[in-house]
């Protein structure tokens, strides 16, 4: 048995305020009949919810994107900064959506978010080698043997080992980087390690999923298909 309130939110109804509203307008039904008390315990085995003549389902698998802008930390809250969490719609948010791992402040781009704790690990984990393409402006030039030094798998100068790499130079201080894992600004200490410290990177493809024409800012829910790729 559950809340109302918490199955209607879980179900992308809305914020646990947001769905108050919706029982008290009377949008709510439980097995046919109006429902306003939103404390009602309920079982969403046996008993079917609708809003508005339409069936809910409770809490189910989340997979959004977001296109992020500059100044904002990948975290669900920070005393300081503003987070991502802060760029993503008020029912989303009620879902339990987690960022899937972390572009830092400046990195702009592709952005996951999931209630699926074991989908968020498989796509964090080097052992899954789901690869990350970023975009990146940076000083100089790559030549052959910075390309050659990643696909080798570069030792930064903490000694952090990073698996093999590929860097594609796309001309004068622009460079398409593609890695299958995520240490602490690990593009950005990659680059520098090879002289061409980086002044922009975006994220613009992780697995399957392309950012496409996504707004900066905006958020998209992922189609099944697309999470099925994943």
């Amino acid at each position: 048995m559950e809340r109302l309130d918490k199955f209607l939110s879980d179900s992308g109804a809305g914020t646990r305020s947001q769905v108050k509203l919706l029982l008290k307008a009377g949008r709510v039904t439980v097995d046919g009949r109006t429902e306003k008390d939103n404390s009602r315990k309920i079982d969403p085995d046996t008993q079917t919810v609708c809003l508005d003549g339409e069936v809910l389902g409770g809490k189910r698998r989340i997979v959004a994107m977001l296109n992020k802008p500059a100044g904002f930390v990948t975290a669900t809250e920070d005393s300081v900064e503003k987070t991502v969490m802060e760029l993503l719609p008020p029912q989303l948010r009620a879902m339990d959506v987690k960022p899937v791992g972390r572009l830092d402040k400046a990195t702009e781009g592709l952005l996951l978010f999931t209630n699926d704790g074991d989908l968020l690990h498989r796509l964090i984990s080097p052992k899954k080698e789901v690869p990350k393409v970023y975009y990146a402006r940076h000083e100089g030039q790559a030549a052959d043997a910075d390309v050659a030094a990643f696909a080798a798998g570069l030792t930064l100068r903490d000694e952090t080992v990073c698996l093999p790499a590929k860097l594609e130079p796309l001309g004068p201080g622009e460079s398409c980087i593609t890695v299958c894992e995520g240490k602490y600004h690990q593009v950005r200490r990659m680059m520098a390690s090879r002289g061409m410290p980086v002044t922009y990177l975006e994220r613009r493809k992780e697995g399957n999923l392309e950012l496409g024409n996504l707004p900066r800012g905006a958020v998209r829910m992922l189609t099944p298909e697309e999470i099925e790729g994943l």
